[in-house]
C-alpha cells in the first residue's frame, strides 16, 4: 500500500477538526493556545502534502519551515499573554476574564 495525497489531506483535515474544536468549546486560554498550534500543524501538512505530490520542487518545505517558525514567536508570545493575565486575574479561564470586554 503506498502513501498518497489522500492519506495526507485526511490527517491533515482531522487535525484541523481536532484544533477547530479546541478552539472553540475550551476554556482554558492555554487548551485554545493547543488548538491554535493544531490548525498550523495541520496547514504545514497540507504544504508539505503539495510540494511532494505536487510540481513545486522545495516551496512546501519553505513554507512548512516559515510555518514552523511563526508557530515558535506564537507560542512564546501567547505564553507570555497568559502569564500576564493570570497574574493580574488569577485565572486562565477566557470564560472569566471580563475585564478585557470593557
Amino acid at each position: 500500500m503506498t502513501i498518497t495525497l489522500t492519506h495526507f489531506l485526511l490527517i491533515s483535515a482531522i487535525l484541523f477538526s481536532l484544533g477547530m474544536y479546541a478552539v472553540l468549546t475550551r476554556r482554558n486560554a492555554i487548551m485554545v493556545l493547543m488548538g491554535v498550534e493544531l490548525i498550523l500543524n495541520s496547514a504545514n501538512i497540507n504544504f508539505l502534502a503539495f510540494s511532494r505530490f505536487g510540481d513545486m520542487n522545495i516551496e512546501g518545505q519553505m513554507a512548512a519551515i516559515f510555518v514552523i517558525i511563526l508557530a515558535a514567536a506564537e507560542a512564546a508570545i501567547a505564553l507570555a499573554i497568559v502569564l500576564n493575565i493570570y497574574k493580574r486575574f488569577h485565572t486562565v479561564n477566557v470564560d472569566e476574564i471580563s475585564f478585557l470586554k470593557d
